[in-house]
């Protein structure tokens, strides 16, 4: 064979290699279907950037053992794009890594590119040079130059994904992708622009030929091809605006995002089941957990404004990466049940039947038999189905599913899996002090705050997102007034007032600092006003903005100001007389940032890191730096940082930001002691704990940042606080505890640790919750302490059959719903 003949034959070999792995996706409206068979899909959210390359395939595993199939991340255009043109895809932003993550474990991924992302992350995604772009005007309507932007960053994330051959018609794991987002919750703000933009945005994406659907969420009149999905804690009434559509839900809650000052927002896993097995009973075929895992906001991705450091989400996988239980192995449970009846619900016959007290059963038929689902969406009374002579009782506000019509197999309030107990362990380190040694600095703002030099300058005053372009969260704007002592508003009784939108203000007067003021969450403007005192002749005014987290949702989100926005007045009052000074429109000085992030002092290879004192540590201190070594704790348990004692600031590890933190925001007392209740519809407010204390105290430190000697934590200290409490400890689990039902089966575990021991154990109608069980009225005969023992003690994991065949017959009355209580102590 000659060469070119050689190298024809290998051209065939290629082509006939690509089209033997290509994956053929498609839709229908009773779903998604991949070589031409429909599937139910079941998904989670893991964003990329929340966590750490070393994390992701254990990220993955726990969920394909979860019972996902696939896995939804979104785009985030301003970490990969921060400079224009200036592309980040190293570390954490290796997009193309984690997708590969994703294929090595045999899941499937849906890539949401937006690029708008809103995510409770900055500025929704959008880098704010963007904003700053001359002829942008607004953000997200039919504006060319943003247009143009967002088509550029689009056509590159796809044609990354092509060159790695990473969608499913090139045999990779990309099934589906989104463009926009959520933009039909804002559209009718844009008028008719906006429905022009969103044509644009389906013609757009649709010419980019990716080979697999695109979808649009939140979304009523989106284009065809583009299917239209929902997101929401419920999205079982939701109808597709196409008959061709599968019906698919992007988001569905597993709890609510932080923010500084709010207590902690808990979603049952009774009711995060409830709503799934409603959607697949009503015709379902594609749900995603927004978040399966939540992470970590690193650095300064946080957006909101004022959404915390920890993006835990309340999710099926902690903060840390640990198992959520019983959340997890409950929603691990329903997944296997849904998946068991998966022919039935895209190919069967499907008839509902309405009872009364908001009672349904919905049969799915096919020629091997009948699936069924028994749904109870009272509030408050159980319900007892008949079904072909045989009764079954359904709980209140919940879905029973039987597979074969007989026999139920899962009912979304019968939570049969354990609850993990996890706890804050102390720091094994070998020969780590008790104390850290810190060592101090102050930061440097002579030449702002005495002096009031800057870069810029303008005779008004400036929003932070124009001054600042994003590159730090601190602005100075600095002016000064000439005074004489025959001046109007000349007085004993003089004020500086602020009109301020910058999340925080620091207000200097002739270099000393007079007062500090923040805002609270979703109420970003306020007046802060402090007593002066000026002298005659000039009078330097120093203002320094802080923002946590730029704007990241809402109709023109990208327009609302940050910063210092005015008026700023001078107010001087004799008796019932107030003269007002304006100084808005006097020439403005401003300096982005501060010296110690200029200079990298939390690097280790900065030059600028050095003249580091030690003693005399100075406590309650603003504007201070911090620095100690330490070693990592041992093992392999997640470590986490607890930053209490502290007031405002951001700290790194070994040069990696762990993120803002802000321990001395003390959460709003607005939770009930009343046990939180799963029935019924959920928000954000509804269940809520750890009201009265830190908003956060603890910070994820990742494993893959530490070295095997010495480590370097350094703080900047914004408000002023007290190092001294400051320590790290590990993640561990100090015991698992279950309640679960007869002729169900319980498995026990400790997440890689052996099971030391029993605390407790009865079989029949005990009482209590974990940790405070108690023998009920009636037990079996058999010691169940024992059989316990002998099955789990000195193992990783057990599983114990809860039934009278293990634990011998109870003398429990008719009627009681006999059940299995044990405390394992890890």
């Amino acid at each position: 064979m000659d060469r070119s003949s050689s190298f024809f034959f290998i051209i065939l070999l290629l082509n006939f290699f690509l089209f033997v792995t290509s994956t053929q996706v498609s839709y229908t409206n009773r779903g998604i279907t991949i070589d031409g068979q429909p599937k139910i899909f079941l998904s989670g959210s893991i964003h990329y950037p929340r966590s750490t390359p070393q994390m992701w395939p254990d990220l993955i595993k726990k969920a394909k053992e979860g019972g996902l199939d696939t896995i939804e991340t979104y785009v985030f255009w301003n970490a990969h794009e921060p400079v224009r043109r200036q592309y980040d895809f190293s570390a954490n932003l290796d997009l193309v890594r984690f997708i590969k993550t994703i294929q090595n474990e045999g899941l499937y991924a849906v890539l949401r590119i937006g690029p708008y992302v809103c995510a409770e992350w900055n500025y929704g995604g959008f880098p704010v040079w963007l904003h700053n772009l001359p002829g942008i005007e607004e953000l997200r309507t039919t504006n060319p130059v943003f247009m143009n932007e967002m088509q550029n960053f689009t056509t590159l994330i796809v044609d990354m994904m092509k060159q790695e051959n990473l969608f499913a018609s090139q045999g990779g794991p990309i099934i589906l992708a989104q463009i926009e987002n959520e933009y039909g919750n804002v559209m009718t703000s844009y008028g008719d622009a906006g429905k022009a933009y969103v044509s644009w945005c389906a013609n757009m994406a649709d010419s980019l030929n990716v080979g697999v659907p695109w979808i649009m969420c939140q979304q009523e009149d989106a284009p065809e091809p583009m299917i239209n999905a929902c997101n929401g804690w419920y999205c079982d009434q939701f109808t597709p605006n196409s008959p061709k559509s599968p019906k698919m839900w992007t988001e569905n809650w597993t709890g609510w995002f932080k923010s500084w000052g709010g207590s902690d927002p808990v979603r049952t896993p009774e009711d995060l089941a409830f709503s799934v097995a409603r959607f697949f009973q009503l015709g379902g075929t594609f749900q995603n957990y927004y978040m399966y895992h939540g992470g970590t906001n690193f650095d300064r991705m946080a957006g909101g404004p004022y959404i915390t450091t920890t993006y835990d989400y309340n999710a099926p996988l902690d903060e840390y990466g640990n198992l959520n239980q019983p959340k997890y192995g409950h929603l691990k449970q329903l997944h296997a049940a849904l998946k068991s009846i998966e022919k039935a619900l895209i190919s069967g016959n499907v008839t509902t039947t309405d009872l009364v007290d908001s009672v349904s059963i919905t049969e799915y038929a096919t020629d091997e038999g009948k699936s069924c689902f028994f749904s109870n969406i009272n509030e408050t009374t159980d319900a007892l189905v008949n079904y072909l002579g045989k009764d079954f009782n359904v709980p209140a506000w919940s879905v029973s599913i039987l597979p074969d019509c007989q026999e139920e197999v899962y009912n979304t309030a019968k939570v049969n899996t354990q609850t993990s107990v996890m706890v804050k362990k102390e720091n094994k380190a070998e020969d780590e002090p008790e104390v850290l040694e810190w060592m101090w600095r102050p930061e440097n703002i002579d030449s702002t705050a005495r002096l009031g030099k800057g870069h810029a300058s303008a005779n008004k005053l400036i929003d932070q997102k124009d001054a600042a372009n994003d590159a730090s969260d601190y602005l100075w704007y600095m002016t000064s007034v000439n005074l004489k002592k025959r001046d109007p508003i000349w007085s004993n009784q003089m004020t500086l007032r602020i009109n301020v939108s910058g999340h925080i203000v620091h207000a200097f007067v002739n270099g000393e600092h007079i007062g500090s003021q923040w805002a609270s969450y979703d109420v970003y403007n306020y007046i802060f006003e402090q007593e002066v005192k000026l002298k005659p002749g000039k009078n330097l005014i120093s203002l320094l903005s802080a923002t946590i987290g730029l704007k990241n949702y809402g109709p023109q989100y990208d327009l609302i100001q940050s910063g210092i926005v005015g008026p700023v007045q001078l107010v001087g009052r004799h008796g019932d007389e107030t003269v007002i000074k304006d100084l808005s429109n006097h020439k403005w000085t401003y300096e982005v940032g501060l010296h110690g992030f200029d200079n990298h002092l939390f690097s280790l290879e900065s030059r600028f890191a050095t003249k580091w004192q030690s003693g005399n540590l100075p406590v309650n201190r603003m504007m201070t730096w911090y620095k100690t070594t330490f070693k990592p704790p041992l093992g392999t348990e997640p470590v986490t940082l607890d930053l209490q004692g502290l007031g405002k600031g951001m700290a790194w590890v070994n040069g990696h930001s762990i993120g803002r933190y802000w321990p001395s925001f003390i959460a709003k007392d607005e939770c009930s002691d009343e046990p939180c209740d799963y029935r019924g519809s959920y928000s954000n407010t509804k269940c809520v704990r750890d009201c009265g204390k830190p908003t956060q105290q603890w910070y994820h430190v990742p494993r893959s940042w530490l070295n095997e000697g010495d480590n370097t934590l350094v703080l900047f200290e914004e408000f002023g606080g007290n190092p001294s409490l400051v320590n790290f400890k590990t993640i561990t689990m100090e015991k698992a505890c279950g309640h679960a039902y007869e002729k169900k089966s319980l498995e026990l575990s400790c997440q890689g640790k052996e099971i030391s021991g029993i605390k407790f154990a009865s079989f029949g109608d005990p009482t209590g919750s974990c940790g405070n069980f108690s023998k009920g009225s009636c037990e079996g005969k058999n010691d169940a302490m024992k059989i316990v023992e002998d099955l789990c003690v000195g193992q990783e994991s057990c599983v114990v059959d809860i039934s009278e065949d293990t634990f011998g017959a109870t003398n429990c009355a008719l009627g009681v719903v006999k059940r299995l209580a044990v405390e394992v102590v890890c």
